[in-house]
């Protein structure tokens, strides 16, 4: 890898929040409408801007898609199950170079999402320490700054298509893993397209 950073999203390419999303949903007796609210907190995260109280976001996904808003402290109390996916560990492993999490959550949920990983990462950008969510430049330039490199220098592993595309647009060399089979970005061709992380540094 000729990069000297790898930055990556953290709820979706790191973490299986998606699980998550399904199990509060299921709770509140509607398991289908899971991955619709999850899809819809990532419309409307991509389309928003300037931040926005994370779970103030997450309830409006929820009215959105036939939930109830409450939904949103619920998947707050839920956070605390997420798992890395299987090929995460490993891949992190292989790592020789610094790494870094840019996440689109509060800055309290970053910290508890981060301790989930189970790896260390030398830098953490949150949403809402950056004032934006992705696909803005806010976050991602953030991230440059705190790792001292430019954004060419860096491979982005993102994990939707809203955050493929604003990582691109930024300059980083991107990978998306796309885990659940989602329609690609637009401009697409300059973009890496994985299904997981294993191999994927290879």
């Amino acid at each position: 890898m000729s990069a000297r950073a790898v930055c990556f999203d953290l709820l979706s390419a790191l973490l299986d929040s998606w699980s998550v999303w399904d199990g509060v949903a299921a709770s509140l007796g509607s398991p289908e409408l899971g991955r619709a609210w999850r899809r819809r907190y990532l419309e409307l995260t991509s389309t928003v801007g300037r931040y926005r109280p994370h779970l103030e976001v997450v309830a409006e996904a929820a009215t959105d898609t036939g939930l109830p808003a409450e939904a949103a402290a619920g998947l707050e109390g839920a956070r605390e199950g997420l798992r890395p996916w299987p090929d995460v560990l490993p891949a992190l492993a292989t790592l020789e170079v610094p790494t870094a999490v840019v996440t689109n959550c509060s800055l309290a949920l970053g910290r508890r999402a981060v301790a989930c990983v189970g790896a260390p990462f030398t830098v953490v950008v949150t949403a809402e320490e950056a004032g934006a969510y992705k696909p803005d430049p806010a976050p991602y330039r953030l991230a440059c700054e705190r790792l001292g490199l430019h954004p060419w220098e860096i491979a982005s592993v993102a994990g939707s298509p809203f955050d493929a595309g604003g990582a691109l647009a930024c300059g980083f060399q991107v990978t998306w893993v796309n885990r659940l089979g989602q329609p690609p970005p637009p401009d697409a061709s300059a973009i890496r397209i994985v299904p997981s992380l294993s191999g994927w540094t290879q």
